[in-house]
């Protein structure tokens, strides 16, 4: 894990994060914000994985990515694109976003592979992410994971992919058919 990989995955992440500055639909990030993370190819530990320090939030109707990109800037994300990178070490970024019946619609629509997990059916001792991903990831990985949320935990959409410039353009594509709103 040289420095010339560190600087290239946060280089491709800075500019992924740019881009949904532009395309994304603010109403796409969740009451406890989101993250797009990429991680280093042998990524083992949350310090080995790029995200936006803070998180990327809504303020006044827009996306606004808080900090600067940084390793061990994402725990919850980065736990995800871990566990799902021992299925396929392809598998290196993913986001969080919103999760309603309307937006699961939208990527139904658009053909991706989507799986569920319920919270409800946990087995104690062990972290959602580790349990839920894995859950999803025994026949590969797919292109989303969700969950609809239990007591204390937001429902989410997680979309996962080989890079950030892939998991950008994949939000940018469901804000594009999101309904406007009045």
């Amino acid at each position: 894990m040289t420095e010339e990989e560190r600087k290239q995955v946060t280089e491709r992440l800075t500019y992924a994060v740019e881009e949904l500055v532009h395309y994304m639909d603010p109403r796409l990030i969740p009451e406890v914000g989101s993250n797009l993370v990429y991680a280093l190819s042998r990524a083992r530990e949350v310090g080995d994985v790029a995200g936006v320090e803070g998180r990327i939030v809504r303020v006044k109707g827009e996306v606004h990515p808080v900090g600067p990109i940084e390793f061990g800037a994402s725990s919850h994300v980065a736990r995800l694109v871990l566990t799902a990178m021992k299925y396929d070490p392809s598998t290196r970024s993913a986001m969080n976003i919103r999760f309603s019946v309307q937006i699961l619609a939208i990527i139904e629509e658009m053909m991706l592979e989507v799986c569920e997990f319920d919270r409800t059916r946990e087995p104690p001792g062990i972290t959602t992410m580790d349990w839920g991903v894995a859950f999803c990831c025994k026949k590969g990985v797919p292109d989303v994971i969700f969950d609809r949320g239990a007591k204390g935990k937001e429902a989410m959409i997680r979309i996962l992919g080989q890079e950030p410039h892939t998991v950008a353009q994949m939000v940018g594509r469901i804000s594009s058919r999101c309904p406007e709103h009045h």
